[in-house]
């Protein structure tokens, strides 16, 4: 069928659809565990961590009847990601640079995983921002020093995966630690997943499963990037005694890991309603990933294309793109994503774009208040302009967010309650 709708308000069902399809209340229930015969430990953590401890109120408490000597646990999320809950508590702490919140919770959260016997049962609910809002610096590392590393991460270009193997070998709950502290009760994991490819070893660092990645690895990434790490970690990496737990350890015997949402089952909901709509689908997965400017420059050149052969299409993308910081303005992979294809497409009439992050903020000064991306529409070079904009200094300066505020096309859903990476919509309409 046609779509009556404008491209705008096309491209925000599209993001919209994105996130309802990886909500908690929704992905979770078909795969709850049975109650053993002692309690269920909650551990949640991420953007996703209060609604999924709500979601398994709703289960546990509201379906089950499970008393509190049977059902009890700690969710730690980022700071305006609360929902209320019955009886888990939920702590909110910094996101993406950890906070002393977050530490505190967090050695809660080992204290809990190490008092759980092997008649209970720990389920940990978990999804991307875990590996900033768990956090437990190793060793005599400081928190301080945590600080000091991801902030020097953000502004490397590093890959998610990168970051988080770099962060495994300097956190006490991280890379499969988790699953130390709980033996011998089993585990369950249900993660919502914002890596390509789902590894669960990468989604919020991998806490209950084993790590394939090395010491050597990391610091393989230290100095691939030019990193200056404070010397406290560069003792860590150095010292085989700290090396995370690897397949085959005892402890991974009793856990299980599912993975209930995806950016891939996002992605293809977001497909369905554009189809719907009556577009031609041009799906280039859920595992893009690269230079921010340089990736919209190719999807630029995608949708000039497809106008030039008088397609009516879609192009989809999600994965989470990099961006190496050489400015001092504000803005995230998205929104630099967007201007860089706002610049690329010159005021082409008939394409519209949005990215956007679905966990409902990107990039900016971790405020659950900032911006998750921005659209782009043959206008936007023009309104942005007017306002005293300029894009290619904008874009030197990694200032999108400026820019797109200008121009009035932020995306500003606020926080969504879950989390599946990025969702990147062109629509082309000759």
């Amino acid at each position: 069928m046609t779509c009556p709708h404008p491209p705008r308000a096309l491209l925000r069902t599209l993001y919209d659809t994105a996130v309802a399809a990886a909500q908690p209340a929704l992905c979770l229930p078909p795969h709850w565990p049975e109650p053993p015969k002692g309690r269920i430990v909650l551990l949640a953590g991420g953007k996703a961590a209060a609604r999924m401890a709500a979601a398994a109120e709703a289960h546990y408490i509201g379906a089950l009847g499970l008393g509190p000597d049977r059902f009890n646990g700690l969710a730690v999320t980022r700071r305006g990601y609360a929902v209320p809950t019955e009886r888990i508590e939920v702590v909110e702490a910094a996101h993406p640079v950890p906070d002393q919140t977050g530490v505190e919770a967090t050695r809660r959260i080992i204290a809990l995983a190490e008092q759980a016997g092997p008649d209970d049962l720990v389920l940990v609910l978990f999804s991307g921002g875990a590996s900033a809002n768990w956090i437990a610096p190793l060793a005599d590392l400081t928190l301080a020093d945590k600080q000091a590393i991801t902030r020097t991460l953000l502004r490397s270009g590093a890959g998610i995966g990168e970051m988080n193997t770099l962060r495994k070998h300097l956190s006490a709950i991280k890379g499969g630690r988790l699953a130390l502290a709980a033996a011998p009760a089993p585990i369950v994991t249900l993660g919502i997943s914002d890596v390509p490819f789902d590894d669960p070893s990468v989604i919020g660092s991998g806490p209950t499963v084993p790590d394939p990645s090395t010491q050597a690895d990391a610091l393989e990434i230290v100095v691939k990037y030019g990193m200056a790490l404070p010397e406290t970690a560069a003792r860590i990496l150095a010292n085989p005694a700290y090396e995370s737990p690897k397949p085959g350890n005892p402890a991974f015997a009793l856990s299980r890991y599912t993975v209930v949402a995806s950016p891939a089952l996002s992605l293809a909901a977001a497909a369905e309603k554009a189809a719907a709509a009556g577009y031609d689908l041009i799906n280039l997965g859920a595992e893009v990933a690269g230079e921010a400017r340089d990736v919209a420059r190719a999807h630029a050149a995608l949708a000039l294309e497809a106008k030039r052969a008088g397609r009516k299409a879609v192009i989809l993308s999600g994965g989470e793109l990099t961006v190496t910081i050489r400015g001092h303005g504000a803005g995230g992979p998205n929104q630099e994503y967007a201007l860089a294809l706002a610049i690329a497409l010159n005021n082409t009439p008939g394409i519209a774009a949005l990215a956007g992050d679905t966990d409902g903020t990107d990039g900016g000064g971790g405020n659950a208040d900032d911006p998750a991306g921005a659209f782009v529409d043959a206008a936007t070079l023009q309104r942005a302009q007017a306002a005293g904009r300029n894009p290619a200094v904008d874009l030197d300066n990694n200032d999108s967010t400026a820019f797109f505020r200008a121009a009035g096309d932020l995306l500003d859903p606020g926080p969504t309650g879950t989390n599946v990476n990025d969702l990147r919509a062109i629509l082309v309409d000759p």
